[in-house]
């Protein structure tokens, strides 16, 4: 399987064009995305444009939880009720992690560590020890990425799990209508930061497709 299109360093450079090596993204996507089928402008344009917007142009590889405890409160309410209990855990990311995920996703309970083991990593952020697992045996057939999950902070891997997730949610499908929108809550759950998605979409479409 190829592209049926012409994927260059320089097309996949523009893409990004605020990620400092693009060279290594654009090995790592000219290796794996044809694996998935994500061989034409409008699956390509819609996987970049999407992981763009995750990740922060390809540069942010793990969750960000230095959260203050205003942060906690609003956005992790249900595991922080009261000011008292956010303030012992504010800006203290491996806390944070290790109560929100635990005992869910797959994790053991606060005290097992896995909440921060297996925090979201890569560029559509994997997250929680079940998906890490089942990610991990369809691509490789074993315990890879539960044993380092680090390898979700490189190029190679962070292509390959979103490659995974992709598949796994039938999304060049969706790309093939070019519905940005379904294409954004079957990612997200919802349309936080449609804007953003949508300006990205179109920018590698027209990039792709030149």
């Amino acid at each position: 399987m190829s592209f049926d299109f012409d994927f260059t360093l320089e097309k996949v450079a523009a893409c990004i064009s605020k990620n400092k090596d693009p060279e290594s993204w654009f090995k790592a996507l000219a290796e794996h995305l044809p694996q998935f089928e994500i061989n034409t402008p409008a699956r390509v344009a819609g996987f970049i444009s999407q992981c763009q917007h995750e990740s922060g142009d390809f540069n942010l590889l793990q969750e960000n939880l230095n959260y203050g405890a205003k942060g906690l409160r609003g956005t992790f309410g249900k595991y922080f009720p009261t000011d008292d209990i956010a303030t012992q855990y504010e800006r203290k990311p491996e806390m944070i992690a290790n109560r929100v995920y635990s005992s869910r996703m797959g994790n053991g309970d606060e005290s097992s560590g896995e909440g921060w083991k297996y925090r979201g990593r890569g560029l559509l952020q994997l997250t929680g020890k079940s998906n890490y697992t089942q990610c991990s045996k369809d691509l490789f057939g074993d315990d890879t990425l539960v044993e380092d999950p680090d390898l979700l902070r490189t190029p190679e891997y962070a292509v390959l799990s979103a490659c995974w997730f992709w598949k796994k949610n039938n999304l060049n499908a969706i790309c093939d209508t070019g519905d940005v929108v379904a294409l954004s809550k079957r990612i997200n759950g919802g349309t936080i930061g449609l804007d953003d998605r949508i300006s990205h979409w179109n920018h590698c479409l027209e990039i792709l497709e030149s």
